[in-house]
């Protein structure tokens, strides 16, 4: 008896590991094709894409979309490489790097999704009416070291564009790196 449950027991064992184990046709069970897109990080620079996966015009369009949030361009690059994703959303660093490392299997840059950085000006606390003058004195978290874009000069550029259209100087340091680990909570 304890001979025919142990065969049973190994048979199920086998049976279950083997579910998974099935020759892929390449589709999904809706019958689209599974696509695997890894996206550096979430923003809300990246609205439209989330409304067309909402909206279904990846699905529309045969698509069986998974959206995965890499968080950073180093785990995206890894799941592109290994085949975990089909498409990655980073910037061109992350391809520069596993190129000039001399890797036989690069990714391949092939479009651009945006023509500007998505940066955002955020506060603490609300301003009804902000102006640029209100920031005078003050501290800006302008990124994390080694991003890109690097947000530290976007933003110095956006402070030397308004001094240069209202002929006011305006004084914004902005963190750098190891005042930021200190000072941003």
């Amino acid at each position: 008896m304890k001979k025919a449950i142990s065969i049973l027991l190994a048979a199920a064992m086998g049976a279950a590991a083997l579910t998974g184990c099935s020759k892929s046709s390449g589709s999904s069970s809706s019958g689209n094709t599974p696509l695997v897109l890894n996206e550096v990080a979430h923003s809300i620079f990246y609205a439209p894409q989330y409304a067309a996966i909402e909206l279904g015009y990846f699905e529309d369009e045969g698509i069986d979309l998974t959206l995965v949030n890499g968080a950073g361009a180093d785990k995206v690059m890894t799941a592109l490489i290994s085949g975990d994703a089909q498409i990655g959303f980073m910037g061109s660093e992350a391809s520069i790097y596993v190129y000039q490392e001399g890797s036989q299997d690069y990714a391949v840059n092939f479009a651009q999704l945006t023509q500007r950085a998505g940066n955002f000006l955020v506060g603490r606390q609300p301003e009804d009416n902000f102006k640029w003058e209100s920031l005078k004195g003050k501290k800006v978290l302008g990124g994390r070291a080694g991003g890109r874009p690097n947000h530290d000069v976007t933003f110095e550029h956006i402070r030397e564009i308004y001094e240069w259209t209202s002929r006011k100087a305006l004084e914004l340091p902005v963190f750098q790196y190891e005042e930021k680990i200190i000072s941003a909570s």
